[in-house]
């Protein structure tokens, strides 16, 4: 999977208003700041409204991504939502994400996950190089699936949406990439119930089987073992050392898996790009988010090279490198 001449054209990013801080949730739970703070790094994190679904997310960061680029929705060819957290079980986001811009394109969904936008950028960078314009988005309502009286789980995650346009551009680098999975242990994270094996009944699934569950400590130390491995790979195909990387985005799930990966892989902390304190665990959301905001924070310049990694359930696991050349509006927005 070596590098191809394909840009982010347009970059653009969605947080619902309602943020909910570590002392809202000491409220309820059994918690504190201190103790959410020292486990994940989590400060707060954003709550989508009752009224808001994934589409609804989605739908905002892909304008403005659109309005980055300089481009109309009729431009885009392929619209692609990554997520775990679709509007409805059928059909899939994209199209319904599709229609509201107007345009009648290809458009699907892809759930790798907490990997899903990597995955995604692989598959988009593809498209592009084939011709085609491809509208990324990455979008959660993760809050809709998890126990809210359950501490360990409830601290983590967020909503919010990030989108990319990709196209090809004569000068540009995406890739190579990483991709790899292992579903032989499938519940280390997951939601059990729901699906064609076990469908949803309301009285049988009236536990926690019809929310997210995971296994804290095997997901920290598969999500280290694997970032880390799967940047290695990216950065010996690419025949580069981690030295000649301006700046590492990682799936931005916890604080301290993050460190350790940056720690394994020599990466020096300013070159460690964190919002996990700020957004929480959004998944396939989190890594676009944290683009735009390493752009907004004048982290993120042209020429740069960046690595991207992440983990999720599956699971899941991916990484690429991306010389950032700047969207050609050049703004922002969150």
């Amino acid at each position: 999977m070596s590098s191809v001449e394909v840009a982010i054209t347009g970059l653009g990013s969605y947080l619902p208003e309602r943020t909910v801080t570590n002392d809202d949730l000491a409220q309820r739970l059994d918690t504190s700041d201190e103790w959410i703070r020292t486990r994940t790094g989590i400060r707060e994190r954003h709550y989508a409204a009752p009224e808001e679904a994934t589409s609804d997310l989605a739908l905002t960061a892909a304008r403005r991504a659109l309005a980055d680029a300089g481009l109309e929705p009729t431009d885009v060819d392929v619209l692609i939502v990554a997520t775990t957290t679709p509007d409805h079980p059928i059909p899939a986001t994209a199209p319904i994400v599709a229609a509201r811009l107007g345009v009648e394109c290809a458009a699907f969904d892809l759930n790798a996950a907490c990997s899903g936008f990597v995955y995604g950028l692989k598959v988009g960078a593809d498209l592009a190089v084939a011709g085609a314009t491809v509208l990324l988005i990455g979008a959660e309502t993760l809050t809709r699936y998890v126990d809210h009286d359950d501490r360990s789980i409830a601290v983590l995650f967020g909503d919010g949406a990030g989108a990319v346009v990709l196209q090809a551009e004569q000068g540009a680098s995406l890739g190579p990439f990483d991709l790899g999975s292992d579903g032989s242990e499938v519940e280390i994270l997951w939601m059990r119930a729901g699906g064609a094996r076990e469908p949803f009944d309301p009285v049988l699934h009236a536990d926690a089987s019809s929310r997210m569950n995971m296994r804290g400590g095997d997901v920290y130390r598969h999500a280290v073992v694997r970032m880390t491995e799967s940047s290695r790979a990216v950065l010996d195909r690419a025949g580069i050392g981690v030295e000649d990387v301006d700046l590492v985005i990682g799936h931005q799930a916890n604080q301290r898996i993050l460190e350790a990966v940056g720690q394994r892989l020599g990466v020096s902390e300013e070159r460690l790009h964190l919002t996990v304190d700020r957004h929480g665990n959004t998944s396939a959301a989190s890594i676009p988010l944290a683009l735009d905001d390493a752009r907004r924070s004048g982290a993120l310049q042209a020429g740069a090279r960046l690595l991207l990694t992440a983990f999720g359930g599956g699971l899941t696991w991916g990484s690429c490198l991306l010389t950032w050349k700047g969207t050609r509006s050049g703004g922002s927005s969150a």
